[in-house]
């Protein structure tokens, strides 16, 4: 058996441990192999995809490195300094800069000024609809947080809107199987996140995180079958000609 199918083989296995643990509430069990599972996926996309993306790979690994400590968080207790958890700081910071990786590659691929000029109208629509998602969506958990606590998590929730709105301009444009993995990857995440927040901030009902849980993993699972593949001509596009 090659490396890639083992490491494909384990993933599978750690996937269904994950969301048993999930469902058991072992939290702290299910923190470490999700961060397991992100540094193998690292791992796999390095070996087994010959044409590798920069910021894809960044955001394979700064999403890693997040899972990572926020395993070592359920681990060492952690001492907020000033009453700020500094931990919550940095782990969402990586969060979102992993995020902002993927859009850029996403956003690479696209010629922006010809978006801005042929689709203004979607575009106009598209902000309106991410302004409001975001103010209702954080507002929703305003009661539970401080000052710096607000702003860290309504940047988080525009970076997720930002990452959907580009993957579904990105499907509008190349109409291809990479692009749809994008946009249901991006789908997957936005749905977790939103389930995240219910559940951190509104009703903690197991249900929710395992829902989360899952979410994530069928993101991943879309995100690395895009990675494995390359756009498609687009001559017979409906918006080829928007393209580079």
């Amino acid at each position: 058996m090659s490396i890639q199918k083992l490491l494909i083989a384990v993933l599978i296995v750690l996937s269904v441990v994950f969301m048993g643990f999930q469902i058991y509430e072992l939290e702290v069990e299910a923190a470490g192999i999700r961060a397991l599972m992100l540094i193998l996926l690292t791992a796999l996309y390095y070996i087994r995809v010959k044409n590798r993306r920069l910021f894809f790979f960044l955001f394979l690994i700064t999403f890693a490195i997040a899972e990572i400590l926020n395993f070592i968080g359920w681990l060492v207790p952690i001492v907020p300094i000033d009453d700020l958890d500094y931990m919550y700081f940095i782990g969402n910071s990586l969060y979102i800069l992993s995020y902002s990786f993927l859009i850029v590659r996403i956003l690479s691929s696209m010629n922006l000024l010809e978006i801005v000029r042929k689709l203004p109208f979607h575009l106009l629509i598209l902000i309106v609809l991410d302004v409001f998602c975001v103010i209702v969506v954080t507002n929703t958990a305003m009661d539970r947080l401080n000052y710096y606590e607000y702003l860290v998590e309504l940047v988080y929730n525009s970076v997720i809107m930002i990452l959907l709105t580009v993957a579904l301009i990105n499907y509008i444009l190349k109409n291809d199987k990479k692009a749809i993995n994008l946009l249901i990857g991006s789908i997957f995440i936005f749905f977790s996140e939103i389930i995240q927040l219910a559940y951190f901030y509104v009703s903690n009902i197991n249900l929710l995180n395992v829902f989360c849980s899952l979410f994530l993993v069928l993101a991943f699972v879309f995100f690395y079958l895009q990675s494995r593949l390359s756009y498609e001509p687009q001559e017979d596009s409906l918006y080829g000609d928007l393209l580079v």
